[in-house]
C-alpha cells in the first residue's frame, strides 16, 4: 500500500513538474502588462505602472489583414507577441499570423521555447516536422484544418497550390522566438568559420560563400 502511495504521489509530481515547465511561468497576479521601454532585464518585461494601463495594452487588429508576400521565400508571418500587444506579458500565449503566395515557403526553423498549433484560413499546404530520430512527420492541410509542432523540432510550411494560402498560429509562450535553420547558420554575426559549414554539409568553401552571400541581410 505505501509503495502504491508513493508511486501516486511520484506520478502526481511528475505531472505537476511537466505542466509547470511547459510554457511561460504563470502569472502571480491579475495583469502584468510589459513596459516595454524599461531598461529593466528580467525573465520577460517588468509591469507597466497600474495606473498607466489601458485596453489599448490588450488589443491589436495586426493580425487582420494578409502581409506582403513579396518576400525572397514567398510568405511573410506577422507576430502579435507581446512585443506587439504588451498586455500578454505572463500570460504564456502568443499568436501569429503567415501569408503564402503560390508556392511560397516557410523555410525550415523552429521555436526554442513553445509549441505550435497552426489553423488553416485559406488554401492548402504542406507541413511538417522532424523528430530527433530523423523521422519526418508530414501532410498536406487545408482550409480549417489544424496541425500542431511540437517544441523546439524543426518544421515547415509550403503551398504547393496555384493561390495564397494562411494561416493562424497559436504559441504557449509570450515570445516563442524563432531560429530559421539556414540563417543562423549561414548569415550568423559574427559568421560561423567556413571550416565548420563544409565539415557539417560536406559541400566546398565556395558553395558556403555562395550560401552566404544569398542568405545575407539587406543593407
Amino acid at each position: 500500500m505505501k509503495l502504491a502511495n508513493t508511486l501516486i504521489l511520484m506520478a502526481l509530481g511528475i505531472v505537476l513538474l511537466s505542466t509547470a515547465i511547459s510554457s511561460d511561468p504563470d502569472s502571480l497576479q491579475d495583469l502584468c502588462v510589459a513596459d516595454l521601454s524599461s531598461g529593466v532585464k528580467v525573465n520577460g518585461f517588468t509591469c507597466k505602472e497600474a495606473s498607466k494601463v489601458n485596453a489599448t495594452d490588450f488589443f491589436s487588429s495586426i493580425l487582420a489583414k494578409p502581409g506582403s508576400t513579396n518576400t525572397t521565400s514567398g510568405s511573410l508571418v506577422t507576430g502579435a507577441n507581446v512585443e506587439k500587444v504588451p498586455g500578454l506579458n505572463t500570460l504564456g500565449v502568443s499568436l501569429s499570423r503567415i501569408d503564402y503566395a503560390p508556392g511560397g515557403l516557410n523555410p525550415p526553423h523552429t521555436h526554442p521555447r513553445a509549441t505550435e498549433l497552426v489553423f488553416v484560413l485559406e488554401g492548402q499546404l504542406d507541413v511538417g516536422f522532424i523528430t530527433t530520430a530523423n523521422k519526418l512527420i508530414s501532410k498536406t492541410i487545408n482550409k480549417g484544418d489544424i496541425f500542431v509542432f511540437p517544441k523546439g523540432l524543426v518544421h515547415f510550411q509550403k503551398n504547393n497550390g496555384k493561390v495564397p494560402a494562411a494561416v493562424i498560429s497559436a504559441f504557449n509562450s509570450q515570445l516563442p522566438g524563432t531560429q530559421s535553420i539556414a540563417a543562423t547558420l549561414f548569415a550568423a554575426t559574427p559568421p560561423l568559420p567556413d571550416h565548420v559549414l563544409t565539415g557539417a554539409f560536406q559541400i566546398g568553401t565556395k558553395e558556403v560563400e555562395k550560401i552566404k552571400s544569398r542568405l545575407a541581410p539587406k543593407k
